[in-house]
């Protein structure tokens, strides 16, 4: 199994496809009827949690457990798919220059688009100026949940020697994915560095990736109760009143965030050969989940599986994708500069271009370390704030209200903008079977 090559694998990349795993069943196949397909059952699980919410604040906000309970199931899976993944892929890639180029391509490509994604959001925030008007007379964050926040969030250079972890063990105990995929590359370089010697290891790992997915297919049947009890936690709690607070914010966040995806992003696909509608409907699973829990982390597992279908060799999948929740956070980026520049707004601070420019250099650094979790993007924007030392504290409280509602439209858009992501860098390395993208995206069945 570990040398068999998926069929239309690209002939012109040194990269190729292990065996298709096959053992993870096909939601949404063209065969189910559409009222038993995943999303639909997702999807009508959101409405009525919602409706739910609405009607008994108080049932809805207790049913919180059931979205936790799901997003912890999904987490559980993503450090073991992350390391066997990325073991196979690079144990079979060949050689570590193969893993720096991937990795260079990557890094190029994310700096570029999150750099738009900043640009973008500074540009929506002076145009549409959503914190005129407003006064910083909510009820304050207190100074300790600053702080903390802040403290949470480590700065650049200190995220990037979190990277290498004190243990293995302790990197999977905790959940550090980076350091997970960290000690995957250096595993898989030392299998690849064996030769034929490390081929019974590369297959044994074959069939554990086999098997965890096929645990992640039975999880996904519980995408349904999560999706509804966080989507009923989230309006019971918070209610529907709270979007009327901060509609200004919420419609620029949503409305720049859909600029950025369907102009940005699919500009992008357009030069990558494949069209972003498309894929959009073919994860459409894989959005509706993010829509009901609030954070792209739970579709990560599920989205590494697709775009392997889709035909981008296993050893990109597994080095894009993980990296891509750390440092491609498009949705982040939009929203940083946005809540950033509101804050401005709202304190009456004077924030000119200079200030501005400094606030979009800072945050190219400090944007790089946002957790894909929900409320990682307000920690980032916590520690953001308190380093300027021009923007006033006590206007986090203006965000910190609706910030659970604009983390849809953040993880939407990391969702959507790492899975372009991985078929760009798939392409530019050669390692992208266009056949096989032009069969599925066109409806038809993957070999």
């Amino acid at each position: 199994m570990g040398g068999t090559a998926l069929a239309g694998t690209p002939s012109d990349g040194p990269m190729t496809n292990a065996a298709p795993i096959a053992a993870a069943p096909q939601m949404g196949s063209s065969a189910t009827p559409w009222y038993r397909r995943l999303y639909t059952v997702v999807l009508a699980a959101i409405i009525a949690g919602a409706v739910l919410g609405y009607c008994y604040p108080d049932v809805g906000a207790n049913l919180k457990p059931l979205g936790d309970l799901f997003i912890r199931l999904i987490r559980m899976m993503i450090e073991p798919i992350v390391f066997v993944t990325v073991v196979v892929g690079v144990g079979n890639m060949g050689n570590a220059r193969e893993v720096g180029r991937v990795g260079l391509k990557a890094f190029i490509y994310f700096e570029a688009l999150t750099s738009l994604a900043l640009v973008l959001g500074l540009i929506a925030a002076n145009v549409i100026r959503p914190g005129d008007g407003i006064t910083l007379d909510s009820p304050a964050v207190s100074p300790a949940v600053v702080a903390a926040s802040a403290a949470e969030h480590p700065g650049f250079l200190a995220a990037l020697l979190q990277v290498v972890p004190e243990s293995v063990v302790g990197a999977f105990a905790k959940g550090e994915t980076l350091q997970v995929l960290f000690f995957s590359v250096l595993l898989g370089l030392g299998l690849s560095s064996l030769g034929t010697r490390a081929r019974p290891v590369l297959d044994l790992f074959e069939r554990l990736t086999q098997g965890l997915f096929a645990v992640i297919g039975l999880i996904m049947r519980l995408a349904p109760i999560g999706a509804f009890g966080a989507m009923a936690f989230t309006v019971g709690k918070y209610g529907l009143g709270a979007l009327h607070h901060l509609g200004l914010l919420l419609l620029g966040m949503f409305v720049t965030c859909a600029v950025f995806i369907f102009g940005v992003l699919m500009l992008v696909a357009r030069l990558g050969g494949f069209s972003l509608w498309r894929f959009l409907v073919y994860i459409r699973e894989e959005i509706l989940v993010v829509l009901g829990t609030s954070t792209s982390e739970s579709a990560l597992p599920g989205l590494m599986l697709k775009l392997e279908r889709l035909g981008c060799a296993r050893p990109v999948v597994g080095l894009v994708v993980p990296t891509g929740y750390a440092f491609n956070l498009d949705g982040t980026s939009v929203y940083l500069t946005m809540a950033a520049l509101f804050i401005a707004q709202a304190a009456h601070v004077p924030f000119g271009w200079e200030q501005q420019l400094a606030l979009l250099g800072l945050l190219l650094l400090t944007s790089k370390g946002s957790a894909a979790v929900t409320g990682g993007g307000f920690v980032t924007l916590a520690a953001t704030v308190s380093s300027l030392h021009t923007l006033p504290i006590a206007g986090l409280s203006l965000v910190f209200g609706v910030d659970r509602f604009m983390s849809e439209a953040r993880a939407l858009t990391n969702l959507i903008g790492n899975g372009v992501a991985t078929i760009i860098v798939a392409r530019w390395e050669g390692a992208l079977d266009t056949a096989t993208m032009r069969r599925v995206l066109s409806g038809e069945e993957t070999p």
